[in-house]
């Protein structure tokens, strides 16, 4: 199948309403009916404003956070349809994709 990885990047502490944005996001994902979503950490990065982001020992509020799902052209237009209704701005990456299971090759 082709579509597209979509990797959202975001921080601990941010939020969406009361939601941590990772979840938020996974949640939602969930609901769409998408084949699956995976939030990974990072221990540091920076962004546009070139702030560093990280992990530190008594505090992990400033944790980098991505969030990464294939997903078809359909779903990708779902996802950034929610986004744009929620007004929710968030860095990006969309990347063309080949995806599937071993089972189907």
């Amino acid at each position: 199948m082709h579509g597209y990885q979509l990797t959202f990047f975001t921080e601990q502490n941010r939020k969406h309403g009361h939601v941590p944005m990772g979840e938020w996001l996974i949640q939602q994902a969930k609901k769409m009916g998408l084949g699956g979503a995976t939030l990974s950490t990072a221990s540091e990065g920076f962004g546009h404003a070139h702030k560093l982001h990280a992990a530190r020992f008594f505090e992990l509020a400033d944790q980098p956070l991505e969030v990464t799902m294939a997903v078809t052209q359909a779903e990708a237009e779902r996802v950034f349809e929610l986004l744009r209704t929620e007004k929710i701005k968030l860095f990006y990456v969309k990347t063309p994709i080949e995806f599937g299971t071993t089972d189907e090759l």
